[in-house]
């Protein structure tokens, strides 16, 4: 059974849907990022900009369709599994070519499998569960498991902390050579100027319909810049301008200034996602559950969501990790645990926890505005409950390099769309930042990821939900809508959190 996954509703004031205005080849786009990525190679990073520039160089297996289901995309369909749902055989597109003119094979997939499961994050969160991946033949690659693993699939089709295929003898931990399969190959890279993607003559989009991410992508673009432009009000000033023909993360504010221009119009994105700040479990003062939780005590989630969104047009204070609309959504463990905003009594708490003034480290940036605006309240707050703050503003990809180090921060902020697939959530992985790993997690996230029937799963879900709120890995602070920009000229783009430019043309 396909479970009703309301991911996205997004709201574009666009006059004429896109697939109804002819598509010509040609041209170059710019587009506005909130900054650098610190770097180009997916598996290695969990920022969503890493994810947004690299999907158009590189593909994995598979993908998430319109409706977020999983569809194939360098697969040539979805994997035949075993009755026992141990046993994945997964039969790749031929006449695939990586951008080095090489063919893709089964010797590619399983060496670039085999880096998934050693470096990243959600590779590593797999790793566990799979006894051996090889080549059955050349267009053929089977996953054997060592128990079922409901959430693989899922895992294997997402953008962050990628499943990326590339060559075989590409596969070093360091990637110097940026060679994958997607519709657009890196030609430049200018550190603070910008990424530059060229076509990729040799690209074999799948037949048919564009279908979300997955389905036919076309490359009618000669060329996409990515520029970061970290200050936020650049951007606004920018996209109101017609400056960049897609402008990303504006703060919500700037909402009804982009209506009234004439070079631009706005996108809605509702709902986008939660804000969440991120607990270091492993070292630190944070380390200490109790004060984990005497921090949550004393924070106003609806006063930091407020101060970052402005009206309740644009936020929602919530709990749950999933909102209403989706088959995961459940209360389990928000009550009493959820914008208690009590600084008196997280003050007590703290003493009993054994705090002793030691500086809280927060790592938030401005390129994101957002995160910087819930930052000084909670600090405001986290100071009348008697702790120490030490707010550390830096450019996000200082802070993507940091939340790596267990001895430099306490409390990151970053936001998360909401996933299709909880398994998905970065925290739930103990080698993501953050490094969350008891018996309690293992147990219950175990038993979710093994557990294949859906309506089991649900339920399944509410019990790590539970143990999220008993142990605290991160704060969820309520759910968001997020606001982007492009171009009136600009068509073939949709709204979506990982903004994809295959599709897009430039009306002529």
């Amino acid at each position: 059974m396909r479970m009703k996954l309301a991911f996205l509703v997004a709201t574009a004031l666009i006059a004429t849907p896109s697939f109804l205005l002819a598509q010509e080849k040609g041209g170059v786009i710019n587009v506005a990022t909130i900054g650098e990525p610190p770097t180009l190679d997916p598996m290695t990073s969990t920022a969503d900009l890493v994810g947004i520039v690299t999907q158009h160089i590189f593909e994995t297996l598979y993908t998430f369709d319109k409706k977020w289901a999983v569809t194939p995309l360098l697969a040539e369909s979805l994997p035949e599994v075993s009755a026992d749902g141990k046993t994945y055989t997964i039969k790749l597109r031929t006449g695939i070519k990586f951008h080095d003119g090489s063919d893709m094979a089964s010797d590619d997939v399983v060496a670039s499998l085999n880096r998934w499961t050693k470096l990243a994050s959600r590779g590593k969160q797999a790793a566990s569960f799979i006894e051996s991946i090889t080549a059955t033949d050349a267009s053929t690659v089977t996953i054997k498991l060592k128990q079922p693993y409901a959430p693989l699939v899922s895992l294997l089709a997402f953008n962050n902390s990628a499943a990326i295929i590339i060559p075989a003898e590409k596969q070093a931990d360091t990637m110097t050579d940026f060679i994958g399969t997607g519709p657009y190959m890196l030609k430049e890279r200018k550190a603070d100027q910008y990424i530059q993607l060229v076509r990729f003559n040799d690209y074999k989009p799948r037949s048919g319909d564009s279908d979300g991410y997955g389905g036919a992508r076309h490359q009618y673009l000669d060329e996409i810049r990515f520029v970061p432009v970290p200050d936020a009000n650049t951007r606004v000033e920018a996209a109101v301008s017609g400056q960049y023909d897609y402008i990303d993360s504006l703060p919500v504010e700037s909402y009804d200034k982009l209506k009234s221009s004439t070079a631009t119009q706005p996108l809605l994105l509702k709902p986008f996602g939660y804000p969440v700040f991120v607990f270091n479990t492993a070292a630190g003062v944070t380390k200490n559950v109790a004060i984990r939780k005497a921090i949550r005590q004393a924070l106003s989630m609806e006063d930091m969501m407020g101060a970052a969104f402005g009206g309740t047009d644009f936020y929602a204070a919530d709990g749950n990790i999933y909102p209403g609309n989706f088959a995961w959504s459940t209360d389990a463990g928000v009550k009493g645990n959820y914008n208690v905003a009590d600084p008196e009594g997280a003050a007590t708490a703290a003493k009993e926890a054994g705090y002793n003034a030691e500086p809280i480290r927060i790592l938030t940036s401005r390129q994101y505005e957002f995160h910087y605006k819930m930052a000084q309240v909670a600090a405001e707050y986290l100071k009348l409950a008697g702790f120490t703050v030490d707010l550390q503003v830096v450019d996000w990809a200082t802070l993507t390099q940091r939340r790596t180090d267990k001895a430099l921060w306490d409390i990151y902020i970053s936001h998360s769309p909401f996933l299709p697939e909880p398994a998905l959530i970065g925290s739930l992985s103990p080698s993501s930042p953050g490094w969350w790993d008891t018996p309690a997690r293992k147990s219950v996230v175990d038993a979710f990821t093994t557990e294949v029937d859906p309506k089991k799963r649900v339920d399944l879900w509410a019990n790590v939900q539970k143990t999220m709120y008993d142990e605290v890995p991160f704060m969820k602070i309520g759910d968001f809508n997020a606001v982007s920009a492009m171009s009136t000229k600009l068509q073939g783009v949709d709204p979506a959190p990982w903004p994809y430019f295959w599709n897009a043309s430039i009306k002529k």
